[in-house]
C-alpha cells in the first residue's frame, strides 16, 4: 500500500535503491500521445546523481527502458512500465545500518511498520525511488503541454538563509539550468554554491526551499472538498523524500495581512475575461484553479545522512555512536527542482483527464 499516486491519471513506483533496478507503471495515460525515450531521458539526466560537484558522487547513467504501452513512439492507451537498472549499488557501505539506525532517517520508521527492512541505502525510503516519478512525470508534462500549453518551472529559491530574487511569471528553464544549484539568480546561486561545498566537505548538510510555478493551469481544474487542488498538490510534493514543508500562493506570509490588503480583486482584461490583479491565492480559490499561475513552494530539510558522528541506538535497543557512510548530496534541494515539477505534473495532469476525459483528450 501507499506506492500508488493518482486517480485517472495513476503512477505506481517500484524498486530499492540497491536493488536491480527502479521504475514505475502508469496506467491512464491518453492512447496516441507522441513521447520519445529522449525526452523521458531528458528529465531522468536531470535527476541522476553525480552531475556536478555539489551532488552525491554515486555515478549511475540512469538509462531508461520502456518495457510496455509505447508503440512506434506513441502510447497506446494501455500501462506504460518505464525501467531503470542500478549499476552502481554499493551495499557494502551500508553494513552497519543493518544494526543501527540512521538519525532522522526512515530506518526505525520502516523497522516499526513492517518488523524488517531493507538497510541498502534505505531501500525504499531513498530518493533513488523518484525515478519513476521523473519518469512518469515528463510523460505528463507533455500532455500539459500539448492538451493545454501548461508549462511548469521549479528552480531553487532559498539554501539555508541565502534567499534569491526571483519573477514566477517570467522565469525560465534555461534561466534554471544555466547553473548547478538550479537557482535562476546567478549572484545568488554563486553562493548556495559555496556554502554548500563547504558544509560538504564538512561532513554536513543543508536544507532549503524549492518554489515551482505553472503557467497555463485551465480554470476548472480541481474538485472540491477532499479533493481541492491545492491539498493533491501538497499530497504530491510533500510524499517527496526530506520535503518538511508545503505553502500555496502568499503562503504563512499571508497570515500577516488583512483582508482587504489580501484578496485578490478581479478585473476585466483585454480580451474581456476576467482576472485578478494580485495572486495572492496562488492561482487556486475554493481548491479550483481559476485560470492565474499555480505558485506553491515546497520546503527540504537538510540531507539526514551525514559524516559526523552522531548519537543513536542500535536495533538491540543500545546507544552507540554512528558516522554514516555511502554517498549522499549535501544539500537535496538542486535534483529535488526537477522532482517537484514531475509531482506538479502528475497531480495537474490527472485532474485535466478527470475533467475531460481520457480517451478523447488528445482528439
Amino acid at each position: 500500500m501507499g506506492n500508488t499516486f493518482g486517480h485517472s491519471f495513476r503512477v505506481t513506483t517500484f524498486g530499492e535503491s540497491h536493488g536491480g533496478g527502479v521504475g514505475v507503471v502508469i496506467d491512464g495515460c491518453p492512447p496516441g500521445l507522441e513521447i520519445s525515450l529522449a525526452e523521458i531521458q531528458k528529465e531522468l539526466d536531470r535527476r541522476r546523481p553525480g552531475q556536478s560537484k555539489i551532488t552525491t558522487p554515486r555515478q549511475e547513467t540512469d538509462t531508461c527502458e520502456v518495457l510496455s504501452g509505447i508503440f512506434e513512439g506513441k502510447t497506446l492507451g494501455t500501462p506504460i512500465c518505464l525501467l531503470v537498472r542500478n549499476q552502481d549499488a554499493r551495499p557494502q557501505d551500508y553494513a552497519e545500518m543493518a544494526t543501527t539506525y540512521r538519525p532522522s532517517h526512515a530506518d526505525a520508521t520502516y523497522q516499526a511498520k513492517y518488523g524488517r527492512r531493507n538497510w541498502q541505502g534505505g531501500g525504499r525510503a531513498s530518493a533513488r525511488e523518484t525515478i519513476g516519478r521523473v519518469a512518469a512525470g515528463a510523460i505528463a508534462q507533455k500532455i500539459l503541454r500539448q492538451v493545454a500549453g501548461v508549462e511548469i518551472v521549479a528552480y531553487v529559491s532559498r539554501v539555508q538563509d541565502l534567499e534569491a530574487l526571483v519573477d514566477p511569471s517570467t522565469v525560465s528553464r534555461e534561466q534554471v539550468e544555466a547553473n548547478i544549484v538550479r537557482c535562476p539568480d546567478p549572484q545568488v546561486a554563486a553562493r548556495m554554491i559555496a556554502r554548500i561545498e563547504a558544509v560538504g566537505q564538512a561532513g554536513d548538510s543543508l536544507g532549503g526551499v524549492v518554489e515551482c510555478v505553472a503557467r497555463g493551469v485551465p480554470r476548472g481544474l480541481g474538485s472540491p472538498v477532499f479533493d481541492k487542488l491545492e491539498a493533491d498538490l501538497a499530497k504530491g510534493v510533500m510524499s517527496l523524500p526530506a520535503s518538511k514543508g508545503f505553502e500555496v500562493g502568499s503562503g504563512f506570509a499571508g497570515t500577516f495581512l488583512t483582508g482587504s490588503e489580501h484578496n485578490d480583486e478581479f478585473y476585466i482584461n483585454d480580451e474581456g475575461d476576467f482576472a485578478t490583479r494580485t495572486n495572492r491565492s496562488g492561482g487556486i480559490q475554493g481548491g479550483i484553479a481559476n485560470g492565474e499561475p499555480v505558485l506553491l513552494r515546497v520546503a527540504f530539510k537538510p540531507t539526514a545522512t551525514i559524516r559526523k558522528e552522531q548519537q543513536t541506538v542500535t536495533v538491540a535497543g543500545e546507544e552507540t555512536v554512528l558516522k554514516a557512510r555511502g554517498r549522499h548530496d549535501p544539500c537535496v534541494l538542486p535534483r529535488a527542482v526537477p522532482m517537484v515539477e514531475a509531482m506538479v505534473a502528475l497531480v495537474l495532469c490527472d485532474h485535466l483527464i478527470r475533467h475531460q476525459g481520457q480517451c478523447n483528450l488528445l482528439l
